[in-house]
């Protein structure tokens, strides 16, 4: 069992910064992956970054490569996703989470068991 707790999200100007935290408790192993995901009103749950724990490999969605930035501290068990220039249309609830999937399916939110409880971030237009 894992467990995942987000905090960081809020609304800030088109332009603007924000960093995200997931913080996660319970059992990982090696084989498990850390994704971060957002949901759009009236839109599926889309990947955005992710990495896998036994590999320093990073993905990013096209929509936000140059812009986000995920990055770990293994000590505290907490992923960050630090988001830069942000724009409206990044608005969304943003989720972490875990999973073991295979490579190619690394961006399927199907293939994580475990969910955190969703950040809002707002970016007006």
């Amino acid at each position: 069992q894992v467990q995942l707790v987000e905090s960081g999200g809020g609304s800030v100007q088109a332009g603007g910064s924000l960093r995200l935290s997931c913080v996660a408790s319970g059992r990982t192993n090696s084989d498990t992956a850390l994704g971060w995901f957002r949901q759009a009103p009236g839109k599926e749950r889309e990947y955005v970054a992710g990495f896998r724990w036994k590999t320093d490999n990073l993905y990013y969605a096209d929509s936000v490569k140059g812009r986000f930035t995920i990055s770990r501290d293994n000590a505290k068990n907490t992923a960050y996703l630090q988001m830069t220039n942000l724009k409206p249309d990044d608005t969304a609830v943003y989720y972490c989470a875990v999973g073991r999937p295979i490579l190619s399916a690394l961006r399927l939110p199907s293939h994580y068991m475990y969910w955190g409880q969703g950040t809002q971030v707002t970016v007006p237009s």
